[in-house]
């Protein structure tokens, strides 16, 4: 299978066996010991919550939090800031009842174990099920983290994805976006997550998630009820968006950002094409295929895709009309600064972000809910999202989208400007 790889400002798909997961695990270890540090302390005063004083006072409350310290893990220094429990209870012997927490104890400094508890937590489960045997195989129980903790932890993780899909976007401008529709197994269900996932490129040239959906399928309507959702809450029209052609998204894009140009993904285009092609034919084909995504300029890459065309036309037509047939679409990202052609040739800004998705999908076996899903992917996002940088030459997007006009990758003409007017400055 054809690998693309591209410096797309994401990490590259490549990367994930390693210091993916290792970064991964440093953001991880800290969110997730936070939040299940406070969903064990939740879950503590909430099972206590009818336990008053004579005067109708609960005896057990949350009362701020500890001082700040470090935990040394293999995953690097975690900073906590663990929450604190006012139990103001008497047991038998008539001494003061208090919280200890079976996560991380107050005295811990060095927990080998937590560092590698916390980073299978993070990838490894997000239902109820799947938290227990995995404390079981490094800490001897599931203690600290009970069914009721966990359920609560992972409501917290829907509540944020579904809280992010309904944000404000009016403050944002997305130049360029790039969109692709991320299947998933549900280990519950007979059916598979379809994530709708649209990354954008904002006027400052840096990257983020905009949006990620379960569109139950990649059907027309689902992109449509996505799209406008994003108009509706102030998302103005991208100049271009990018994406797998057999995708219902472009039909939706047209209806509700009509003016958005269109480019094809030419990662999903270039293994659709060998697919039509017998294995004996697909080295040939591979490098003719890259002299047009990688050419030096619009015109040369037309010139390459005919020479395919008069090549495999006559043996495998079809192969050859992937490529013809929608050559201005494929072409499209030849009109935008050079500099960004290699970030919008493909969607790898996507594919290489959910390979860490995929990997932990193939060690749990799938989530054990469609939230659940969308939930674990949007906490990997997150996490990943702090590692992305801005595009090439960020200072040309804000150009792109006031309207300048480029030539070879070249600028020739700013929004407003004659095509003299840049010739003379």
């Amino acid at each position: 299978m054809l690998k693309i790889v591209h410096d797309t400002g994401v990490s590259n798909a490549n990367t994930t066996g390693g210091a993916l997961l290792d970064e991964i695990a440093r953001d991880g270890a800290r969110q997730m010991l936070a939040a299940a540090l406070r969903a064990e302390v939740d879950a503590y005063v909430d099972a206590h919550r009818g336990e008053v004083d004579g005067n109708g006072h609960r005896l057990v409350v949350r009362n701020g939090y500890h001082e700040p310290r470090e935990v040394t893990t293999a995953a690097g220094a975690v900073p906590v800031h663990q929450p604190r429990v006012n139990d103001r209870r008497m047991d038998g012997a008539g001494k003061r009842r208090r919280f200890a927490s079976s996560i991380l104890p107050e005295w811990a400094r060095k927990s080998p174990q937590v560092a590698e508890v916390l980073p299978l937590l993070y990838l490894h489960g997000l239902s109820s099920g799947d938290f227990g045997p995995a404390l079981e195989q490094f800490l001897g129980s599931g203690a600290g983290l009970s069914p009721a903790t966990i359920i609560r932890l992972t409501k917290d993780w829907q509540n944020e994805a579904k809280a992010f899909n309904q944000r404000m976007l009016s403050g944002t401008d997305y130049v360029y976006v790039w969109v692709d529709g991320i299947h998933l197994k549900v280990r519950l269900e007979q059916d598979k997550i379809c994530l709708l996932v649209m990354i954008g490129v904002r006027s400052d040239g840096t990257t983020e998630l905009i949006a990620l959906d379960d569109g139950h399928r990649e059907s027309t309507e689902s992109w449509a009820d996505l799209l406008r959702s994003c108009r509706r809450r102030g998302m103005g029209a991208p100049v271009l968006a990018v994406g797998d052609g057999t995708l219902g998204f472009w039909a939706a894009l047209r209806e509700v950002f009509p003016e958005t140009a269109e480019q094809r993904c030419w990662f999903h285009r270039i293994n659709n094409v060998l697919n039509c092609l017998p294995k004996s034919a697909q080295p040939n084909a591979k490098a003719m295929l890259s002299e047009i995504w990688n050419a030096e300029d619009k015109g040369h890459a037309r010139a390459a895709a005919e020479a395919f065309a008069a090549e495999y036309g006559a043996k495998w037509p079809k192969a050859a009309e992937k490529i013809v047939g929608n050559l201005d679409v494929l072409l499209k990202c030849y009109d935008f600064p050079a500099e960004h052609w290699v970030h919008l040739r493909t969607t790898n800004p996507i594919e290489s972000t959910f390979a860490t998705v995929r990997l932990r999908q193939r060690v749990t076996k799938g989530p054990g809910s469609r939230a659940a899903g969308v939930a674990m992917a949007f906490k990997l996002i997150e996490s990943a999202q702090n590692r992305w940088r801005a595009i090439n030459a960020p200072h040309l997007v804000a150009l792109v989208r006031a309207g300048a006009l480029f030539e070879k990758g070249k600028l020739i003409q700013r929004h407003g400007e004659s095509p003299g007017d840049q010739l003379v400055a």
